[in-house]
């Protein structure tokens, strides 16, 4: 017989996080920890979290775990998760499969017994430096490569762009496109009218992507960026809310992107994460998985999702380097080395 109990626990970041939709500073997750009768002293423990104005179920707190309560209790009378009934819900959904992932590895953090979920191996990762002034920016940038990172994503769209476009030029000055690959996410910062332009302006200095220049919903238009642009492009907010897959497939035939980022806990889940990845690969589309502001609990999971999804030796950075956001993170053995993130040696026979 199953069980579900559900916490919440708010997180606070260590500094701002600035994007072009606003300013974190904390983050509210919903735990659900799940236990069987026929597994006594096993539990598996999920996250569920939204972002407030990006989540296609961000509700009320209220009603958010009213609605998370159906389908637990659903879950615990059948035994299953009924994927398609919470599509439109996909961080209840996460939450969910990952819960049930870990009470099937027997309480394990290595769900789905990769060389990663071992301790055997890490997954690259990039450096995530958020939005802030010119000389915050430039010194964020500095303590990633001083750590090791050779993969750095910046957060552009909320100061003026010309600042930002003397940021890229003084690090490109600075460091080769060899030393260091960047990633520019504009979050939709841009309009339809600018955005060209301002992808070849930026496309000068050997960006490797830009994700979500202008904002979701305008596919015509997203697709017309697509064709016509310099820097390949990468879908993120424009896969929110795009649940079943017949409106997934009508969105990369009309959109075709060159890559798609996928957060579990915003794209469908792990079954939408997948779903998402094998309807990209039938159109030699790239993507890669990034975690959405999670707890190390989320961080872990979409970890190991990534590792068995992918197979080992990832050569794309991955998105994963949110788990020192926090100034009371949930402790796992989940640490940092260089440009990897990594399941601590003390946890591989977790």
């Amino acid at each position: 017989m199953y069980n579900i109990e559900i916490s919440s626990r708010t997180l606070h970041f260590l500094h701002p996080a600035g994007t072009s939709r606003g300013v974190y500073t904390t983050r509210k997750s919903f735990y659900l920890t799940l236990s069987d009768s026929e597994r006594p002293g096993t539990t598996g423990t999920g996250e569920c979290a939204t972002l407030p104005d990006l989540s296609c179920d961000a509700m009320p707190d209220r009603q958010y775990e009213q609605k998370l309560c159906t389908f637990c209790d659903g879950f615990c009378r059948t035994g299953r998760i009924d994927t398609d009934a919470m599509r439109p819900y996909p961080s209840m959904l996460f939450g969910l499969e990952t819960a049930k992932a870990q009470l099937e590895a027997k309480g394990s953090i290595n769900f789905f017994n990769t060389p990663f979920g071992r301790g055997e191996e890490g997954i690259t990762i990039n450096g995530l430096v958020w939005m802030g002034t010119f000389d915050e920016m430039y010194r964020r940038l500095e303590e990633k490569l001083r750590a090791g990172f050779r993969c750095v994503k910046l957060k552009i769209g909320a100061i003026d762009f010309e600042k930002e476009l003397d940021l890229i030029r003084h690090i490109r000055q600075s460091f080769t496109r060899k030393q260091v690959e960047l990633r520019v996410d504009a979050n939709g910062g841009f309009t339809p009218e600018e955005a060209l332009q301002r992808l070849e302006q930026l496309a000068q200095y050997g960006i490797h992507s830009i994700e979500q220049p202008i904002r979701q919903h305008q596919w015509t238009e997203m697709a017309r960026l697509c064709a016509g642009s310099p820097l390949p492009i990468a879908l993120d907010e424009e896969l929110i809310g795009v649940n079943n897959p017949m409106e997934k497939t009508r969105l990369l035939d009309t959109i075709r992107p060159q890559y798609i980022v996928l957060k579990p806990s915003l794209h469908g889940g792990m079954a939408g994460t997948r779903e998402w990845i094998r309807l990209a690969r039938e159109r030699n589309i790239g993507s890669w998985i990034t975690s959405a502001l999670e707890s190390n609990i989320g961080l872990n999971a979409i970890a190991q999702l990534t590792a068995d999804v992918y197979g080992p030796h990832i050569s794309l950075p991955q998105g994963l380097g949110t788990g020192q956001l926090f100034a009371d993170n949930i402790p796992m053995p989940l640490e940092t080395r260089g440009d990897q993130l990594w399941i601590s040696h003390q946890a591989k026979g977790c």
